[in-house]
């Protein structure tokens, strides 16, 4: 796999945080190892006691299904758009409008 930026580990954890109730155990513990840990492949296969190969396949095909995830549902991209929504009218005066912002914020 090639080197992840930053830029594309802060969006899957995005995805992570999201979409983690629809992973299994087993994915949800590689991600975590993987991004959240910081540990390399070879890490990971000694600690699960797994080969390497099997933890760097394990780590690709979360990230595929993430991207899969976020294709299909769009929730990140939702999440980002009430996020502009909310951040264009956080300085209205109708009460209304304030209160929504708040109930969106609460959603966000």
């Amino acid at each position: 796999m090639s080197k992840i930026t930053l830029e594309k580990t802060l969006e899957l954890s995005s995805l992570f945080y999201l979409y983690k109730n629809l992973l299994t155990q087993k994915q949800v513990e590689y991600f975590e190892l993987y991004f959240e840990e910081d540990l390399s492949f070879q890490e990971i296969a000694d600690q699960l006691e797994i080969s390497k190969a099997a933890a760097h396949d394990a780590i690709n095909k979360i990230i595929k299904l993430l991207n899969h995830l976020e294709e299909k549902l769009g929730l990140n991209k939702h999440k980002a758009q009430i996020t502009k929504v909310v951040e264009s009218h956080a300085d209205s005066k109708n009460e209304e409008v304030l209160e929504l912002i708040e109930q969106l914020k609460e959603v966000i």
